[in-house]
């Protein structure tokens, strides 16, 4: 009985035709029965080897290759693909000595290009330059790529774009070259011709192979996985998309970088390949941080990596405030230390992680790094101002590149300096440092952000506080829910507290209006803008001891709860409610009955609507340590906890 429904003589034209409409794991199947009964069979095994290499399974292919090279071994093209296997699978060092074996000269060409390719993967670029030099040839395009590739790596990006573009004209168009040209473009910052070749290995690859389902995803269709064949590959959609996603990223356009990983050809996250996994997990973070590191604690445990995923966990441990966590990841990937984080790096990283057990000591670190930078600072101010005078628009906008990388690793510095000071809530030293760098800050959106806020913050500033934020929300009005909800609220409670009562409401109807329009457009999707400010207006009520109107106006908030409840809004609710318990409990106020039932109500509804929803984003773990399922860190087991106690108070 066949149990594949293969007639004898069907074989080989039924393998064939697989192979050829790409389903190579149905291959696979068929030809490892067929080499269960011939375990010798040549011909099985090479279209084994085939299908493997094609379906990106390399070290299978080069298992089968292997033994090819054992059956026949005057054949020096099996030896070639068995050493491109083992280099594509990352076992460099075993494809070197394997490429030493092929001494047909027929073959000398090839053997030196995938020499050099080892070499430029194992990072050893002298010598990877010199096999290239050793094969120069400007009719041959592989040589052109690979000089590109190596003028790319000398940081030489403008010569490196000639030369994928010479690469274009003499072999023609190529969907990986065009990627090529656009990250050169990328690594000047010069964003629109790169976004230009993005879009041309997009639209090409939409085209052609409409079968890989680009865009599906973001549009909600359920689609199967492409999986990870030679043909993806060869579009170079995937990194062009990821490039897309990057570009947009450090333009500030979040919602556009995340829509560009939903677009390109759909992968299971298995089958993710480390650039897209790590850039999965930086864009997600604000929603799904614990997920996100565990991807990039995932990443640093491979054999390779995307050079930044080291130094973006480093500052997100920072970010979130996980110190310890930070330094556990130094302390166990030190021989990444050099390798991938530079001088500058190192020692802001060093300085932030000395805060938890000496801040006086990395306030010094992080004052003598302000110090250096200032002075860099004015240098770079004196050259952009004799560069105008000598109207010289190129040395100009260098000048100025160099001034505003300058200030964009100051104002880290800064930031964590005022955060020493913030933590202690001494408001007025934050405002102290704040002002000492007015000098070159005063146009930084981060810098008047926090000015912003420590102004807010004194109670007594409201007015100063209005005059920072208005000009950051008015600059995103036509498209408001840009703005970070926390600005709005702060803004929201600024104006009432200077008597401004009318532009308070007319910013609050504005959001309503912008989220009424986007719940239409997109009906699961949770906004929180309106929720924040209301809750953030009800706790300034509740601070002012009129729970009264606070906690109803906070209970509004969450209204409707499928849409308004989430972490952060259960939070700051949570407090105002235990803020009220510990009044009550101390006999500080008398509230009405009507009320108490009113927060009762409240606290059902969380608990009927937070089942799927945690109580708070636990801090990742590091390593190998197990998780611990922990059913208490719910909305619903707090907010039902809570209930508990409201009842007992009331001897209900």
């Amino acid at each position: 009985m066949n149990m594949l429904g293969i007639k004898d003589g069907e074989y080989t034209s039924t393998i064939y035709k697989k192979i050829r409409d790409g389903n190579y794991a149905s291959a696979i199947e068929i030809l490892n029965m067929e080499l269960q009964k011939q375990p010798q069979l040549r011909a099985t095994i090479s279209l084994l080897a085939y299908c493997y290499y094609h379906s990106q399974d390399f070290i299978n292919a080069a298992e089968y290759y292997n033994q090819l090279t054992q059956l026949c071994p005057e054949v020096d093209d099996y030896k070639l693909y068995y050493v491109m296997s083992l280099y594509k699978g990352g076992d460099f060092q075993t494809a070197m000595k394997a490429s030493f074996g092929i001494e047909n000269p027929a073959y000398y060409s090839k053997v030196q290009k995938i020499q050099a390719a080892i070499k430029y993967m194992e990072e050893d670029y002298a010598g990877a330059k010199s096999l290239v030099e050793q094969t120069a040839d400007e009719d041959d395009s592989d040589n052109i790529v690979n000089m590109g590739c190596l003028l790319y790596k000398e940081n030489q990006f403008e010569k490196a774009c000639k030369k994928f573009q010479q690469a274009i004209q003499v072999s023609g168009y190529k969907a990986s070259l065009s990627y090529n040209m656009a990250l050169c473009f990328y690594r000047q910052k010069q964003y629109a011709p790169a976004l230009k070749h993005i879009a041309d290995v997009i639209e090409k690859g939409i085209r052609e192979h409409p079968e890989l389902s680009v865009g599906m995803t973001t549009e909600g269709i359920d689609v199967r996985s492409v999986g990870n064949t030679v043909l993806l590959k060869e579009t170079a959609l995937v990194e062009a998309f990821n490039l897309k996603a990057a570009i947009e990223y450090q333009l500030k356009n979040y919602e556009a970088a995340g829509e560009a990983l939903t677009d390109m050809p759909p992968r299971s996250e298995e089958e993710l390949d480390p650039y897209t996994l790590h850039n999965v997990a930086l864009m997600n973070m604000s929603t799904k941080a614990t997920e996100g590191f565990e991807k990039l604690q995932f990443l640093l445990q491979q054999s390779s990596f995307p050079s930044e995923t080291f130094s973006n966990l480093l500052l997100l441990y920072l970010k979130h405030d996980y110190l310890d966590l930070a330094a556990d990841v130094l302390a166990e990937y030190s021989d990444y230390t050099f390798k991938y984080l530079s001088p500058y790096m190192y020692e802001f990283i060093d300085a932030v992680i000395t805060k938890q057990t000496a801040p006086e000591e990395a306030f010094r670190k992080l004052d003598e790094m302000a110090s250096r930078h200032i002075d860099t600072l004015r240098k770079l101010t004196k050259q952009v101002q004799e560069a105008r005078d000598l109207h010289d628009e190129a040395s100009v906008k260098k000048a100025v590149n160099e001034y505003d990388e300058a200030i964009e690793q100051y104002i880290p510095v800064l930031m964590q300096q005022a955060k020493i000071y913030w933590d202690r809530e001494n408001y007025a030293a934050v405002e102290r440092i704040f002002r000492k760098s007015v000098e070159f800050c005063n146009e930084h959106e981060a810098w008047r952000l926090n000015v912003a806020h420590v102004l807010f913050m004194q109670d007594n500033k409201f007015k100063e506080a209005v005059g920072f934020y208005e000009p950051i929300v008015k600059k995103h009005y036509d498209s408001i829910l840009d703005v970070e909800a926390v600005v709005l609220a702060n803004l929201c409670v600024s104006y009432i507290m200077t008597s401004q009562n009318e532009e308070a409401e007319d910013l609050m109807r504005k959001i309503e209006k912008e989220e009424e329009q986007m719940s239409y457009d997109d009906p699961d999707r949770k906004v929180f803008h309106l929720c924040t400010v209301n809750i953030v207006i009800g706790t300034l009520y509740c601070a002012k001891t009129n729970f009264d109107f606070g906690i109803s106006r906070v209970i509004k908030s969450l209204e409707p709860y499928n849409r308004k409840l989430g972490v952060d809004t259960w939070f700051y609710a949570k407090r105002c409610i235990l803020s009220l318990l510990e009044a009550l409990g101390k006999q500080m106020l008398i509230l009405r009955d009507a009320a108490i039932h009113d927060v009762v109500q409240f606290l059902e509804h969380c608990e009927l609507h937070g089942r799927d929803i945690v109580a708070s984003n636990a801090p990742p773990s590091f390593g190998d340590a197990p998780k611990v399922p922990d059913g208490k860190n719910t909305v619903s087991y707090e907010a039902r906890l809570l209930k508990a106690v409201f009842m007992e108070y009331m001897g209900w």
